[in-house]
């Protein structure tokens, strides 16, 4: 079955471009072309990634990812033309995966489509694994349907921060580098640099710990790295 891709993007030839090699790869693809109708089409769609535009009318693409987010755990790849706008995206508050910025090659958006499917399969996992539950001193996470609860009560993660966890539960008490978990959560051809690791440790540590500064899941090793204690 064909994976199906929504992209929401105002320059229809842009738009075309990016449907057009996405579909000769074997995606099925939607385009929409304002933040209302793009957000409309991603919330009432089964989509399994969604490609937005920073700058689009009436909604942006800022407040766009930040609504389907909360709603969606799917893959989002924001696109954007001003380079002022990436530490904005390389924060991922918003819950955005990836970015590229304009103007791009239609082969470079493609393979990171393919790699951020990929990797949201590989660990999403098998059928078994979905209906899996990890829990780890009163924490807890459902592999199937992608919820954590925090000594109980349930609490909202981005999909990078959801893998994140889920990559440390299942490699606990060992220790990673920055870059060892930039290459597995992200890929070496995401772009960005690995202080967004960094990024993700803090707001990790921010849901899933009673003090932050004094972590008992996610501990600092100096000089190495990270590892979640159990």
């Amino acid at each position: 079955m064909n994976k199906k891709i929504l992209i929401v993007e105002d320059d229809i030839s842009i738009a075309e471009l990016q449907r057009d090699y996405l579909e000769v790869n074997g995606f099925s693809v939607h385009v929409e072309q304002s933040g209302e109708s793009g957000l409309a089409q991603a919330l009432e769609g089964d989509y399994d990634l969604i490609i937005l535009d920073v700058m689009l009318p009436h909604v942006d693409g800022f407040e766009l990812c930040k609504q389907i987010r909360a709603r969606k755990n799917i893959p989002i790849l924001m696109v954007t033309a001003k380079k002022e706008e990436i530490d904005t995206i390389r924060g991922f508050g918003l819950g955005a995966d990836d970015y590229v910025i304009k103007p791009f090659s239609p082969g470079e958006l493609v393979a990171r489509v393919k790699a951020h499917l990929a990797r949201y399969e590989r660990l999403l996992g098998g059928k078994e694994e979905q209906t899996d539950e990890i829990e780890i001193r009163g924490l807890r996470i459902d592999r199937a349907s992608r919820r954590v609860y925090v000594h109980g009560a349930e609490v909202s993660f981005t999909t990078k921060e959801f893998d994140l966890l889920t990559f440390f539960f299942t490699h606990p008490n060992r220790v990673f580098s920055k870059e060892q978990l930039f290459e597995r959560i992200w890929g070496m051809d995401s772009a960005g640099d690995i202080s967004t690791v960094t990024v993700h440790i803090r707001k990790l540590r921010e849901k899933v710990e009673a003090d932050p500064s004094h972590p008992q899941y996610i501990e600092t090793v100096w000089g190495a790295g990270y590892r979640f204690t159990v």
